[in-house]
């Protein structure tokens, strides 16, 4: 039984990897030949494609991780090792988090609507707001990379090399746990920025559809439609958000269960996030959908004429 659900939990993560990797790989093939082919690129796929090459990197590194994991599980025994394995996560996944944020900020100023001086102003400047968001992004980045690298040095410094197989394993989990708790701490603030853009959304909508009633009756127009195009995305992405931040907190307090069934599923959800929020964004993206369906027509037509002109 066990084998089995280590066999079907490896079948999920891999599937996962392939569809989140392939998806993201095709997000930024298709800006980059877009911008190859117009000189430019607008800003939200600038974000969307910066996004996507994040993505690539996180899903990358959670591949690696599970290889480490499953055939190679002395590699940590060597600290400095798990140093720069949790750097790199870090750093992929503090991207991964901004990225997103800023692209949920990017749709707020690009969709909604409000007289507020205050908005108006910082929608007039959105280039200049997102671009200031990832500078004080990048600060909090260093921060983070540089509270990492002190508790693991102090860990090591404490004579604790064998980290995973020596005999104060349970000390090590507590270690650890801190560790989390400060993955969790630097999660929140994207996360309370992405929520604020998504209920400002929904009030947006509330009016619009509100002033829309009083006019016109009611009827759906452009302005509606891309409010709910674009709380498609945030919803996505906050819903997955919540996943893994749960998925943080449920770490935090079974760290010292040595299960390694709970270790494939907690690989399953972390690669549920990157993976089911670049599926959304494709959908809801007019381009890259239409290119999806020429590639898929394709790729019809081509097993087509395999099957005619095959043995």
């Amino acid at each position: 039984m066990v084998a089995f659900l280590k066999t079907t939990f490896t079948i999920i993560f891999l599937v996962g990897f392939i569809i989140g990797s392939s998806g993201n790989v095709f997000i930024a093939l298709v800006n980059c030949m877009d911008w190859v082919k117009r000189r430019k690129l607008s800003s939200g796929d600038q974000i969307l494609t910066a996004l996507a090459i994040s993505r690539i990197a996180l899903l990358v590194l959670e591949l690696l991780a599970w290889w480490i994991s499953v055939f190679n599980k002395t590699f940590f025994v060597e600290g400095n090792r798990l140093t720069i394995i949790n750097i790199a996560w870090a750093v992929t996944n503090h991207f991964n988090l901004w990225f997103a944020t800023c692209l949920s900020i990017f749709y707020l100023f690009k969709i909604a609507n409000f007289s507020n001086f205050v908005f108006l102003y910082l929608k007039w400047r959105t280039k200049q707001v997102v671009s200031g968001i990832l500078l004080v992004s990048l600060y909090l980045l260093v921060l983070h990379i540089v509270l990492i690298k002190t508790s693991f040095d102090t860990w090591i410094d404490g004579d604790k090399q064998n980290l995973f197989y020596n005999s104060s394993f349970l000390n090590y989990a507590q270690f650890y746990r801190f560790v989390l708790i400060q993955n969790l701490m630097f999660i929140l603030i994207p996360f309370a920025m992405a929520l604020t853009a998504f209920l400002l959304l929904i009030f947006s909508l509330w009016k619009h559809l509100k002033r829309m009633k009083q006019n016109l009756g009611g009827s759906r127009d452009v302005s509606t439609t891309a409010h709910i195009k674009a709380l498609h995305t945030v919803v996505a992405f906050l819903f997955l958000y919540i996943i893994v931040f749960l998925y943080h907190v449920v770490e935090i307090w079974t760290v010292e269960l040595k299960n390694t069934l709970s270790s494939f599923l907690v690989k399953i959800t972390v690669i549920t996030f990157p993976t089911g929020h670049t599926c959304v964004l494709i959908w809801g993206h007019i381009k890259l959908r239409e290119n999806l369906f020429k590639i898929l027509q394709w790729l019809r037509t081509w097993f087509k004429d395999g099957e005619l002109w095959g043995p």
